[in-house]
C-alpha cells in the first residue's frame, strides 16, 4: 500500500470508528490504559509550555493537558475526530483542534514546546518521515512523549494481524525497542520511560525482569525523549 492509500484507508476507518472510539475515551484518561500518561508527561514538562497532541483523537486527551495548564493544539487525521474534539475546545481556555496530515504537520520550525503522540505513530506507514517532522516543529530543549503499544495489545490483533492473510492494513509492526531504536537514531535525547501493564500484570511484582520482558508483557511504553540544543 503506498502512503497516499494509507493515508486515505487511515482517514476513513477512524472516521467511521470514532463514535465508538469518543464512548469509551473518558474511561480509558480517568481511569484505563492512559491514567498515568498526563502524571508522567507532568513531571517532566512544566505548566504552560505550548503542547501538541498529535493523533488526539476525539481530544479527551488534549483536554486533561489543558485541564493542566498546557496550551494544547490537538492534530488527527479523522475529521469526525476533530468534530468531536471541538466540542471541548468551547470549554476550555487555550485549547484548539485541527485536522491534519501528521506528514505535513501545519505548524512552524520549532514551533512547539513539546509533543504527545500516544498510539498514533503505530498507524503511520513511514513513522521515519513522521520522526523527523515532529523533530522540525519541536524547540531545541523541548519533549515529546511517545506511547507505543505492547506486542500484544488488542489493537494490534484488530489492526495488523490481518496483513499475515494478505489484507491491506493501516498498522505497522514496530515494537517499543524498534521504535527507541529509531528515535536515537533520529537524533532525540531518552530522558525516561515507563510501562504500562496489561490487565493482571502488576510491574512491582517484576523489579528483577529485564526491560525488554516488561514490555513483553506491556499494554502500552511510554517514552520521553528530548530535543538536544538550548532554546
Amino acid at each position: 500500500m503506498n502512503i497516499h492509500t494509507w493515508h486515505k484507508e487511515a482517514e476513513k476507518k477512524w472516521d467511521g470508528f470514532a463514535p465508538t472510539w469518543a464512548k469509551n475515551s473518558q474511561e480509558m484518561w480517568e481511569t484505563g490504559s492512559r491514567k498515568g500518561i498526563i502524571p508522567f508527561f507532568s513531571e517532566h514538562i512544566e505548566a504552560g509550555a505550548k503542547v501538541v497532541d498529535i493523533g488526539c483523537g476525539d481530544g479527551m486527551g488534549s483536554l486533561k493537558l489543558a485541564q493542566a495548564g498546557y496550551a494544547v493544539t490537538g492534530i488527527d487525521l479523522s475529521h469526525v475526530m476533530i468534530e468531536i474534539a471541538n466540542g471541548y475546545a468551547y470549554q476550555q481556555p487555550g485549547l484548539s483542534f485541527t485536522q491534519g496530515d501528521f506528514y505535513n504537520l501545519p505548524f512552524k520550525d520549532e514551533e512547539m514546546d513539546a509533543a504527545l503522540v500516544i498510539n498514533s505513530l503505530e498507524y503511520t506507514g513511514e513513522p521515519l518521515t513522521v520522526m523527523k517532522e515532529i523533530h522540525r516543529i519541536i524547540k531545541p530543549g523541548g519533549y515529546v512523549c511517545f506511547g507505543i503499544l505492547g506486542p500484544t495489545a488488542e489493537p494490534r490483533k484488530n489492526f495488523s494481524y490481518r496483513r499475515l492473510i494478505g489484507e491491506d492494513v493501516i498498522m505497522n509492526t514496530m515494537q517499543a525497542w524498534e521504535f527507541e531504536k529509531l528515535a536515537l537514531e533520529s537524533g532525540w535525547k531518552a530522558v525516561a520511560e515507563t510501562g504500562v501493564g496489561k490487565r493482571a500484570v502488576d510491574y512491582s511484582k517484576l523489579g528483577h525482569f529485564s526491560k525488554e520482558l516488561k514490555q513483553a508483557v506491556s499494554f502500552m511504553w511510554l517514552f520521553l525523549f528530548q530535543k538536544e540544543g538550548t532554546q
